[in-house]
């Protein structure tokens, strides 16, 4: 019996859905979902096309960053991943899937090394802040290990902003593109849907008014403590 059928049965399903939701074409993104009992994370394979993939197919990574489980190359973000779930469950996040894709708005903002502010309740409702973009890696970083460097340029931006990976679930990194994370791998692909749906409802926003000021604070608060709040009424009981 295969002891990650589920784990690999989840990443399968998150990662087919990067092509229905128009994150990405060709093999231009990747899923993984994680299990902190075992301590491990499912992802998928590297250059494996989405209608070529199986549960059987995905790659199970401990947090040495070994696959315990598969004869195929990981995604070549796999350590990106890694340092990823190793700086949630170190804070203790309850985070189990990331996304990375190429998605077109999300990466426009990221080649323009430009922060998404919040112009509109849409935003608001997933995050109450700008959404965050990193800065150029080093030279120095891409020399080392640029996959693993990228995991660490997140985890700083996030430090040096003091932003709660738990509220705010997507950043982009500058000059390649967006990661987004949720409770589960299928939260992580709806939150990289999200996250290309507000970068491109601001794309817009700016193309109509370049001079377009940030949400009052006041209404980014209500939308989303409506959500997210103690006393949340957004949604079903």
């Amino acid at each position: 019996m295969d002891a990650y059928k589920s784990l690999k049965e989840e990443a399968y399903e998150a990662n087919i859905e990067i092509p229905r939701r128009s994150l990405a074409i060709y093999t231009w993104g990747n899923v993984s979902a994680f299990d902190p009992d075992k301590a491990v994370f499912a992802i998928k394979p590297s250059g494996v096309a989405y209608d070529k993939l199986s549960p059987a197919s995905m790659v199970i990574i401990d947090l040495d960053g070994k696959t315990v489980d598969s004869d195929l190359r990981p995604s070549s973000d796999t350590k990106t991943h890694l340092v990823l779930y190793r700086e949630f469950s170190r804070t203790g996040a309850d985070i189990r899937g990331i996304i990375h894709t190429h998605s077109k708005y999300a990466v426009s903002w990221a080649q323009a090394c430009k922060s998404v502010p919040v112009y509109g309740t849409t935003h608001a409702d997933y995050a109450a802040e700008t959404i965050p973009c990193t800065g150029y890696m080093s030279p120095e970083a891409v020399k080392n290990n640029y996959e693993l460097e990228t995991g660490n340029l997140i985890v700083e931006t996030f430090k040096k902003q003091d932003k709660d990976f738990a509220e705010m679930p997507m950043i982009l990194v500058a000059g390649h593109g967006p990661f987004a994370w949720g409770k589960n791998a299928a939260e992580a692909v709806y939150h990289g849907a999200v996250l290309e749906e507000i970068c491109k409802m601001a794309h817009l926003t700016l193309a109509l008014n370049p001079k377009a000021e940030p949400l009052p604070d006041y209404i980014i608060r209500k939308h989303w403590e409506r959500k997210h709040g103690e006393n949340a009424y957004y949604g079903p009981k």
